[in-house]
């Protein structure tokens, strides 16, 4: 009986030293913090497992976020958890009137140039181009009509990604707009890849005019 006691007792600590689900543009956390839902966080508002390839003045750290306003460019995740192939991401975003970004899944390294691994979930509410946030790019698109009431410019929002076996679904905050299967034997493409494979996450600045912020990043292995 004693045991089975100091086993609860145990389990009941270690489950206090879980954080709580992070609120959309809530505080930062330390790097490898678990929340209660099963959560590392993969970034803690410095540059610590991040590195930025070109353009690298695109990007900043404002209030524990990156920042992206610049020249194409693209932010790597390349920590020790790497690579990934199962998961699933959240990331709090948000976005200013008329910004485009994308966070890339799958996706290798690459010093220059648009990430040609992986796939790109689209960051988008009000930018020009019309496949808007939580399209799994020029593959299977989300209209803008599908996002209202779902998220606006100029406010926190959880994009959600979960990626297990050939299928990715996107959620924003807590709203899935995306639901994709891969085709069994799929070939990568020739500009981009575009396949299902495994790697790491990217971030992306756009263009100068656009204004993304990325923030608490955490990720679960399935």
């Amino acid at each position: 009986m004693k045991s089975l006691l100091l086993v609860a007792a145990l389990a009941s600590l270690l489950a206090g030293c879980a954080t709580a689900p992070s609120k959309p543009g809530g505080p930062t956390h330390a790097l490898g913090t678990v929340d209660s839902e099963g959560f590392t966080y993969i970034s803690d508002g410095t540059w610590n497992g991040w590195k930025v390839n070109e353009a690298k003045d695109s990007w900043s750290i404002a209030d524990g976020a990156f920042r992206a306003n610049g020249g194409r460019s693209h932010n790597f995740y390349v920590g020790a958890l790497q690579p990934f192939k199962d998961f699933e991401l959240k990331i709090d975003v948000m976005t200013q009137p008329n910004s485009n970004g994308g966070i890339y899944i799958h996706t290798k390294y690459q010093e220059s140039g648009w990430p040609w691994g992986g796939y790109e979930t689209q960051v988008n509410q009000t930018h020009g181009d019309w496949r808007k946030s939580g399209s799994v790019y020029s593959v299977q698109d989300v209209k803008e009509d599908k996002l209202v009431g779902v998220v606006k410019d100029g406010e926190w929002y959880t994009h959600h990604v979960i990626v297990r076996g050939n299928n990715i679904k996107v959620y924003l905050n807590g709203t899935l707009v995306n639901d994709f299967t891969e085709e069994a034997g799929r070939l990568p493409g020739k500009d981009f890849e575009r396949k299902l494979n495994a790697g790491t996450f990217a971030l992306q600045a756009h263009d100068p005019k656009s204004v993304v912020l990325y923030k608490n990043i955490r990720v679960k292995k399935l």
